[in-house]
């Protein structure tokens, strides 16, 4: 648009114009269609212009959009919390409503370190957490992330909370192999804990999968159940962040389920509004609530549109349709799918230097060498041509980090609606695939990709 003076993200970038959207494509004022491949920044799980979300929207709209948590309650609210409690694993039955990510991390911050103070133990306020992780950009949210690009402008005002390597098999930051490895990135954690003294620790957070911070990295086996045991050794609360990975996203309601261990405190967002509304929530167990409820009986914590009807009546539909149309168990069975011909493709194209995920939350690395998986120069902007050339071809693609140092290397995640068929797969990779081949072909060509059979 000519006559502009909304901020996007690139200042002088030049964007489309999006008209709407149907299941998992979106159109723009031109009428060329997307396919929807990252749903957004990973939250319209469900797919665009539901008519049964948007019937719910206009029915609570007419009822009532807003009313303050500390005035009223909703029945919306009640429901959903409700709900979630179903959902969610062991006994994280409690949920604080806010309206990001972000805020929904924070605010598990915010709650760890009051449990302890609640407990008579004030001096347990630093939150551990790892390298190659993103957990939000508000100050206490970026203060737990390990993503160094976004960490830098805000030094200064920031908490040096990230301690441990990621999980990275792929690029084992302690050159090691699994499983000989004995899961020393997980062990390390115990180490930092003893070197700092578990009576300053208040928790430990990790994304269950490593999203953009590093492209769908996915801890091995076991990894999970021996951070749970240091946390319970050292007496320090489990905190997941299942922004991205959470609400079926990765075949499973949640990502920990994986690794049968459940969490103190959860995050969640993105998927559990589907993208209708800013919804996030953070979940609290029973354990950690306990002191909180015998004591001040307040969370420190709160916004204006908290527990707002409008939203929760949202999410709560949200939540309703995936039962309906088992879109948890849809995640898991095209999830498989789509790693399978992503697979193929890695195969055939050695730019790929790894495919890796779990559900629909895959993430592809780049590399110029497949023999020594080195990353290309920052300057060639790998991930940004890919995600251009994709849309260019009318598929979106999500950019993440990757690279043993977790700034130069090139990724990108992939994670279409839940709803995606088949046959929509094949069209998504066969766009990607038609990407991939041009892109290996040009950095070939001008000396940067060079690869051995």
């Amino acid at each position: 648009m000519d006559d502009s003076y909304l901020i996007k993200p690139n200042l002088d970038g030049i964007y489309s114009a999006v008209a709407y959207g149907k299941g998992i494509f979106l159109y723009d004022k031109d009428g060329k269609e997307y396919i929807d491949g990252s749903s957004g920044a990973i939250s319209a799980s469900i797919g665009h212009g539901v008519l049964e979300i948007a019937e719910v929207m206009k029915e609570q709209a007419k009822m009532v959009s807003f009313v303050y948590r500390s005035q009223f309650t909703s029945e919306p609210a009640e429901k959903l919390a409700l709900k979630l409690k179903k959902w969610a694993p062991s006994n994280v039955n409690w949920s604080f409503f806010v309206n990001s990510g972000s805020e929904a991390t924070e605010t598990a911050l915010k709650v760890a370190l009051q449990y302890w103070k609640e407990k008579g133990m004030p001096t347990k306020t630093i939150i551990l957490s790892r390298w190659m992780s993103y957990h939000g950009i508000t100050i206490g949210a970026l203060s737990m992330s390990g993503h160094v690009s976004r960490r830098r402008p805000f030094i200064p005002l920031l908490e040096n909370f990230p301690t441990i390597e990621a999980p990275y098999c792929y690029r084992c930051p302690l050159q090691l192999s699994y499983p000989s490895c004995q899961l020393m990135c997980a062990k390390e954690l115990d180490r930092y804990i003893q070197r700092i003294g578990a009576e300053y620790i208040a928790a430990f957070i990790a994304e269950p999968i490593i999203g953009a911070a590093g492209g769908a990295i996915v801890p091995p086996k076991g990894y999970y159940e021996e951070i749970r045991k240091i946390c319970d050794n050292h007496d320090i609360l489990f905190i997941t962040d299942e922004v991205m990975t959470g609400i079926g996203r990765c075949g499973k309601k949640f990502a920990i389920e994986y690794w049968n261990v459940a969490p103190d405190i959860m995050a969640l967002g993105k998927g559990l509004s589907g993208g209708y509304t800013p919804l996030a929530a953070t979940m609290i167990s029973d354990k950690v609530l306990e002191p909180i409820l015998n004591g001040s009986k307040q969370i420190m914590s709160g916004h204006t549109y908290s527990a707002n009807p409008q939203s929760t009546a949202i999410a709560f539909a949200v939540l309703d349709y995936m039962e309906v149309n088992n879109l948890v168990k849809k995640a898991e069975e095209m999830g498989y799918y789509l790693l399978k011909k992503l697979k193929v493709l890695q195969s055939n194209y050695p730019i790929m230097g790894d495919v890796r995920g779990i559900g629909l939350l895959i993430g592809v690395e780049f590399v110029c060498n497949n023999i020594n998986k080195a990353s290309f120069p920052s300057s060639i902007q790998v991930t940004n041509r890919v995600v251009q050339k994709s849309q260019n071809n009318g598929l979106i693609v999500y950019p993440a980090l990757s690279g043993a140092d977790a700034i130069t290397g090139d990724a990108v995640l992939i994670a279409p609606p839940l709803i995606i068929r088949k046959n929509e797969i094949d069209q998504l990779v066969h766009i990607f695939e038609k990407v991939v081949k041009e892109l290996q072909e040009e950095l070939q060509k001008a000396g940067y990709f060079h690869f051995f059979q």
